[in-house]
């Protein structure tokens, strides 16, 4: 039996312009990636890819770590407007609903954009800590998830310090693990019989975030008169 391989990804004929180097040479980094994975990648190729001079991009990029610091950029940039769009399209919504509203934003983006998504996971790779665009796209996230859910408890009931702490790292992890999950190709195994990928990772936050409501109408009932907040839901089902 003969074995067919996949065909090799096709050369990036006319993708550099005069004055937009640095994007080509991103461009081409995302495509070797998925073409090769992570390991294989290096400025070299992606110069190659990008049709420059193997000594072109080192104005740019003067190592590996760089070139994929700048894809972790462009990755964090897009998924936070993501989840900026997804927690302003259920603005009116209970707070806990729009906590629930970033995690589904961010396995949508992670399922949609696997290469994107395994560069920033990847913190080893990466230079996070000199990159201030890293920084604040993820702390801008954190501090809306802090937000919200400080909102939705009213901070100070049953949920307060140490387990509202634990909650807010469960929400993460969960969310963090689905993506991963998808992205390594583990959902054949796992996905609910006749369900896509796309569904059972959602029906897994909803029902994780149908714990979170539980908790957090518990609070309040419990909460002083003066930290209750009225008309929290349980997230609606996607």
């Amino acid at each position: 039996m003969t074995t067919r391989s996949s065909p090799p990804v096709p050369e990036m004929r006319g993708a550099y312009h005069h004055g937009n180097l640095r994007e080509a040479l991103i461009q081409a980094a995302v495509e070797l990636i998925e073409r090769d994975g992570l390991d294989k990648l290096s400025v070299r190729e992606a110069a190659k890819r990008a049709g420059v001079s193997p000594g072109a991009p080192f104005r740019h990029f003067a190592t590996k770590t760089a070139l994929l610091t700048a894809v972790a950029e462009q990755a964090t940039q897009r998924l936070r407007a993501h989840v900026e769009q997804a927690v302003a399209a259920v603005a009116d919504a209970p707070a806990l609903v729009r906590f629930g509203a970033i995690g589904h934003a961010y396995i949508e983006w992670a399922r949609t954009n696997p290469t994107h998504f395994r560069v920033i996971s990847e913190r080893a790779l990466i230079d996070y800590d000199s990159s201030p665009s890293l920084r604040s796209d993820n702390e801008t996230i954190r501090t809306r998830m802090r937000e919200l859910f400080d909102e939705a408890f009213a901070t100070g009931g049953n949920a307060g310090g140490a387990d509202a702490a634990h909650a807010q790292i469960a929400a993460r992890a969960l969310v963090y693990g689905l993506a991963r999950m998808a992205v390594d190709g583990h959902f054949p195994e796992w996905s609910l019989s006749r369900q896509s990928t796309a569904k059972t990772m959602a029906g897994t936050l909803d029902f994780f975030m149908s714990l979170l409501a539980g908790a957090a109408q518990a609070n309040e009932t419990t909460a002083p008169p003066a930290k209750k907040k009225a008309g929290l839901r349980t997230p609606a089902k996607r």
